[in-house]
């Protein structure tokens, strides 16, 4: 299992150069187009980062491609004929939990940068209430949630903190099939 300190951005050099060795089989088969889209998932059991995970160092994107690895690695834990469709409570969970840590870090390294979403996601992780923002904005009826739940005390959080929230994802790579050798 791949591991990445999420930490420091001083892993940028090591994560391009796996990113590069992660996209290689997805350029191929892009050309060859088998890369499809169903009911706004891109198929697949192999994740493969975007080429702007090397290149693009804007903090707001390298903070998502930080949720990307996480949710991605997440999702083929779960499993099943097509990972990319796996979805369970923890593994959402997990991964705004880290994309807002990673922008947080972001945010103390340099004050000045802003990004309305993740601004907000980290304002509802600082008041304690990630679990309840993944379950009312991202939940899915198979989740498995855990008790103790805070639902009436978000709400009333949500309606004076969050006015006009609209929730984001924003996934940096794709999924596709590993080539069949």
């Amino acid at each position: 299992m791949l591991q990445l300190s999420l930490m420091r951005v001083t892993y940028a050099a090591i994560m391009r150069f796996i990113a590069l060795i992660l996209l290689l089989p997805l350029i191929a088969s892009a050309s060859a187009g088998e890369i499809y889209t169903r009911d706004g998932v891109t198929d697949g059991d192999t994740f493969y980062l975007a080429p702007s995970a090397m290149t693009n160092d804007d903090p707001a994107h390298q903070s998502w491609v930080t949720y990307s690895l996480m949710k991605s690695t997440c999702q083929l834990a779960i499993g099943g004929d097509n990972p990319a469709r796996a979805s369970s409570f923890e593994c959402e969970f997990k991964s705004r939990s880290h994309l807002a840590g990673a922008w947080q870090e972001k945010r103390q390294q340099n004050q000045s940068i802003t990004d309305d979403y993740l601004d907000a996601l980290s304002r509802v992780r600082d008041a304690g209430f990630l679990a309840e923002y993944t379950v009312r904005f991202f939940g899915k009826k198979h989740w498995e949630l855990p008790e103790g739940l805070r639902v009436n005390e978000f709400r009333a959080w949500r309606k004076k903190n969050l006015r006009g929230h609209k929730p984001e994802t924003r996934i940096i790579g794709s999924w596709n099939y590993r080539p069949v050798s």
